[in-house]
């Protein structure tokens, strides 16, 4: 082939690489390795000069940014007990990045503040109550989960809970210190889990869990928070926190951090907002389902209403 129709050819197989990625655009559920085979073979060809003398750079940039944003370490907000109207509820979900809504079940607007969260594109958690070392039991709120009880009304509470809220992709204790050094009684709710095609995120109010242990013995991931933003109960400080919370991201790649609606909520949407625009380009929010998939490489066969 000649230097001039060499050229053509070209220039011909450009426009078929931006067709091919145009496509997968268009159509969500093509699988994606198909759709980067297409890619890599219609952009086999260098790229054409443009009149000036130039290489066509816009999907060199395309490129560079979705690197940049996979180079990027990773933060999933988890804010806790929704489902009562709680104060902050308003400010949470207006928040400019993604976050992960944990709702307790069987309150008010349980399955109202689950169906606003899904709709927003926001990950749900059952926010379980579960018995604690310490604490007014008034605090755990309805269908807890106690030590006291066998295995098949742990197993009861667990899948009563989950069928209270819809939409909800895993589970995360609320309080919870009792039962989550408890072999037994983790095994039971780690094994509905498992089931449903859930993975529990252990809440670390008890810092002798045995759960991430048990959730990888079972092959699940064994996720964690790592960070309590509002332990004091101030926007300064949860901004404060959040500085913590990119400290860890950078250095460990990712990090799980939860806040809470509440008495103090504004306060703590408030000081996550804050923090939020001082990490604007230095770490990426996600929803904890987006961290999972992505660090231990879980692919759940979850089926959501």
């Amino acid at each position: 082939m000649n230097t001039s129709n060499h050229r053509v050819k070209r220039i011909l197989l450009y426009p078929l690489a931006t067709a091919v990625i145009m496509a997968a655009a268009l159509i969500p559920s093509a699988p994606y390795a198909v759709t980067a085979a297409s890619v890599d073979k219609a952009l086999s060809a260098p790229a054409p000069a443009d009149s000036r003398g130039g290489s066509v750079s816009g999907n060199n940039r395309t490129v560079g940014n979705q690197q940049q944003q996979q180079a990027l370490s990773r933060v999933a907000v988890i804010i806790d007990d929704f489902g009562n109207s709680m104060r902050g509820t308003e400010e949470m979900f207006k928040l400019p990045v993604k976050i992960t809504v944990a709702v307790m079940p069987f309150l008010r607007s349980s399955e109202q503040d689950a169906r606003r969260a899904h709709e927003l594109g926001f990950d749900v958690l059952v926010h379980l109550p579960m018995e604690p070392r310490q604490g007014k039991p008034e605090w755990l709120g309805p269908g807890a989960v106690l030590t006291s009880m066998n295995d098949a009304e742990v197993r009861g509470r667990v899948e009563a809970a989950l069928d209270n809220v819809p939409y909800a992709i895993g589970i995360n204790n609320h309080m919870g210190s009792k039962v989550t050094g408890d072999e037994r009684v983790m095994g039971i709710v780690l094994e509905v889990c498992k089931e449903r095609g859930l993975f529990f995120v252990d809440s670390h109010t008890n810092y002798r869990s045995v759960a991430g242990r048990m959730a990888r013995e079972l092959g699940m991931p064994p996720v964690e928070n790592h960070i309590f933003l509002d332990d004091v109960h101030s926007a300064s400080h949860v901004a404060k926190q959040m500085k913590l919370v990119q400290e860890r991201a950078l250095s460990q790649k990712f990090c799980v951090t939860i806040g809470h609606v509440g008495i103090q909520g504004k306060e703590t949407a408030a000081g996550i907002r804050s923090g939020i625009a001082g990490m604007k380009d230095k770490v990426q929010f996600v929803g904890i389902s987006d961290l999972v998939r992505e660090e231990w490489k879980w692919n759940s066969r979850l089926t959501l209403p």
